[in-house]
């Protein structure tokens, strides 16, 4: 049996080659591997966060240092294990429904992309005193807003923002109701070939 679906933890140096092989699975380019690996080299790796599930990597995610504004981080890259994307986990397991009347963004099949962001969102929104020291204000995703919208990331508040990336997929989270004006300015690692 795997550790619990609501378990994020940090990866340690065991887990990278495990986080390299989920992300090289998980898209069609190794691109995502290689930002990773640039991201570490640079110094600009915030936080990783995996999901373990039966002895694997389920779901992982990373925040990186943005270079502006100052203590605001990207998150980038994002994945889940291919056999498992779109809640096909659960499929074959009744076991792995989640969530009552009382919690409709919870019903249905467990998805771990879904669960890692609701799990990053309850530090900003539902328990900000347990946020760990060092998390970022404000999270940048660059990605779908239907999908990170669900989630507490806002379209809106980030649409006075000048990004070198199209806003109308550029999305904040941050605690508060503010709109902020800032330039982003990525990591290196994020323009390199």
């Amino acid at each position: 049996m795997g550790v619990g679906p609501d378990v994020l933890t940090g990866v340690t140096d065991a887990h990278y080659d495990g986080v390299e092989a989920l992300l090289k699975a998980a898209f069609p380019t190794d691109a995502e591997a290689r930002l990773v690996r640039q991201l570490r080299a640079d110094g600009d790796m915030l936080y990783e966060f995996q999901t373990p599930w039966e002895g694997k990597i389920g779901g992982y995610f990373a925040l990186s240092r943005m270079r502006a504004p100052e203590g605001w981080a990207c998150l980038a890259p994002m994945a889940v294990r291919p056999e498992w994307q779109g809640g096909r986990l659960a499929e074959g397991s009744p076991d792995m429904q989640v969530g009552g009347p009382q919690d409709e963004q919870c019903q249905g099949p467990w998805r771990f992309g879904s669960r890692m962001l609701q799990h990053l969102q309850n530090f900003y929104e539902v328990f900000p005193a347990s946020v760990p020291e060092g998390l970022p204000e404000t999270i940048v995703v660059l990605g779908n807003p239907s999908f990170y919208g669900r989630h507490g990331f806002s379209l809106e508040r980030a649409q006075k923002l000048t990004s070198p990336y199209p806003l109308e997929y550029t999305l904040i989270l941050r605690r508060g109701d503010d709109t902020p004006e800032a330039e982003l300015i990525y990591p290196h690692a994020f323009s390199a070939p």
